[in-house]
């Protein structure tokens, strides 16, 4: 058997099926028509504005975590050790950051897609340029590689053919995501999340009871960070071999600052979720619940490939790590379990991306060009068969890119390219008045040009360095077009006020929260 695959038993894979028909069932369940009432677009798209904090939480958890955290993560953990929780911590920071300040902003505006406040704040020709680059972005590149590298995470750990695989995973999420849109999506993840830290901790918890001979996972972690205290500095020198991955104190200082605030901040596909709150106050603790979970998730997702390393793995590639641990840990019946969570990622995931895809076609594209007196009914109709298409070009295309040499940089140097100009044209639109149309225009337009140039001037330049260089210099561009072609404001511009930013006592008391728990862990890996 390949070192990389898990051994599964007949009732691992009966739990795997038994699960994944209770999330189907669940999707369809709770997406039903009720009283023979057809769905409106609030209800599909924004799940009739009715999620609570914690269904946000998981949502936004959910479509961020995929089978590439269990297998990737865990192998930089093996490789480059805790640093690489870097990307998970300081995410808990930045969503903080867009509860108090962005969120407010988008929430008041009444807005359904991310194009729309763009169109608000700067005009049609932004919302439009932005709309078709984020419908190429999520269909052609997320869609695309969360299928492929989902199907070759379970290809490698499960043996499973990779068409198999992908075919698999967009037919399970395309039954309930088609039919129930943002609802059966949120009210799912919420179940997918569940399994998903109760397999990560699962496999995290026996093997490190497995470093103490049996004297718990406390004592493993103590007796773990003695043995290989080189994999327990978050912060790296420079001669360290990772270096170049994660850069020293810059690390989260620079570049992971663009990329995490674009991410979290202005993609469709994670604010739609706070979009779809029952209020301002569910939305805000929606995302600091998200917060702490994000500083549970190096705990799943890294540890084990650290615990790998100590026990001296018998693999020959980082990435086998955490396949390696499941196959020598977990029981018959566990492992079950763990299928289903790292399974259940994968669709969480595609779910996000493909309603997220649908809702900026139906809202951006379809009723403002091809039906602008579209009904709700209409609207439904477009949102299922853009998903439908979506699904169907990313299944296509997926199997191909096992062509290329490495397909996670793909989906990194596409991404990185790009996020130093979609945050710079939110920041820039929220929080300075003058900012004009053309500027962020050509900003968008410069970016990956820019990005590919500084690629080939300096390859040794850190990734992360590079996105911070080409946030600065777009930030240039955008202030001085902008104070070249007007002395006033924009007439779009944001009014900003001390009662929108307002936030009450659990708010401030659960954001402390996560900051003195942030200052705890950097004290003790520093």
């Amino acid at each position: 058997m390949n070192v990389s695959q898990v051994n599964f038993s007949t009732i691992d894979y009966v739990i795997f099926v038994v699960y994944m028909a209770i999330l189907v069932s669940v999707g369809l369940w709770v997406s039903r028509t009720k009283n023979n009432v057809k769905k409106t677009s609030d209800e599909y798209f924004l799940a009739r504005h009715s999620l609570t904090w914690w269904a946000i939480g998981t949502t936004l958890i959910a479509s961020n975590i995929s089978a590439e955290q269990f297998i990737g993560m865990s192998g930089s953990g093996f490789k480059s050790g805790i640093a690489v929780a870097t990307y998970e911590w300081i995410s808990a920071i930045m969503l903080i950051i867009i509860a108090k300040w962005f969120l407010p902003v988008f929430i008041s505006k009444k807005i359904y897609t991310m194009p729309q406040f763009l169109e608000q704040r700067f005009d049609s020709r932004v919302r439009t340029s932005l709309a078709v680059f984020w419908l190429v972005l999520y269909v052609f590149v997320n869609l695309t590689s969360v299928l492929y590298l989902g199907g070759l995470a379970l290809k490698t750990v499960f043996g499973v053919p990779l068409e198999y695989a992908i075919y698999g995973l967009a037919i399970i999420s395309a039954i309930y995501t088609i039919y129930g849109g943002l609802t059966a999506v949120a009210w799912t993840d919420v179940i997918q999340v569940s399994v998903l830290i109760l397999g990560g901790l699962l496999t995290t918890i026996l093997a490190l009871n497995a470093i103490s001979d049996g004297h718990g996972p406390v004592t493993g972690f103590l007796q773990m960070m003695n043995k290989a205290p080189e994999k327990f500095h978050i912060i790296l020198q420079k001669d360290n071999p990772e270096f170049i991955n994660f850069p020293g104190i810059r690390t989260i200082l620079t570049g992971l600052w663009i990329t995490g605030m674009s991410y979290w901040g202005c993609s469709q596909y994670i604010t739609q979720r706070a979009l779809a709150a029952k209020s301002m106050q569910e939305a805000q603790r929606g995302l600091l619940f998200a917060g702490y979970l994000k500083i549970l998730m190096p705990f799943i997702v890294v540890l084990p490939g650290i615990v790998a390393y100590v026990l001296k793995a018998d693999i020959t590639k980082a990435d086998q790590a955490y396949p390696w641990l499941v196959n020598t840990f977990i029981p018959i019946g566990i492992k079950g379990i763990t299928l289903a969570a790292m399974a259940g990622a994968i669709v969480s995931a595609l779910s996000s991306m493909v309603n997220a895809t649908a809702t900026i076609f139906t809202f951006d594209i379809y009723k403002r060009f091809l039906r602008k007196e579209a009904s709700d009914q209409n609207m439904v109709l477009a949102g299922r068969i853009s998903s439908f298409a979506a699904i169907l070009i990313a299944v296509s295309i997926a199997p191909t890119l096992k062509n290329l040499d490495q397909a996670f940089q793909f989906i990194q140097e596409y991404t990185g390219f790009i996020s130093p100009a979609i945050f710079a044209l939110f920041f820039y639109g929220l929080f300075w008045k003058r900012a004009t149309s053309n500027s962020v225009l050509i900003a968008a337009a410069i970016s990956i040009p820019l990005s590919a140039l500084l690629k080939y001037l300096f390859p040794q330049l850190p990734f992360l360095d590079r996105i911070g260089i080409v946030f600065l210099i777009i930030s240039a561009v955008i202030i001085v077009i902008s104070l070249i072609e007007s002395r006033d404001n924009h007439p779009g511009s944001i009014e900003l006020t001390k009662k929108l930013f307002k936030t009450d006592m659990v708010f401030n008391s659960l954001s402390l929260g996560i900051l003195i728990l942030l200052c705890l862990i950097y004290y003790v890996f520093w």
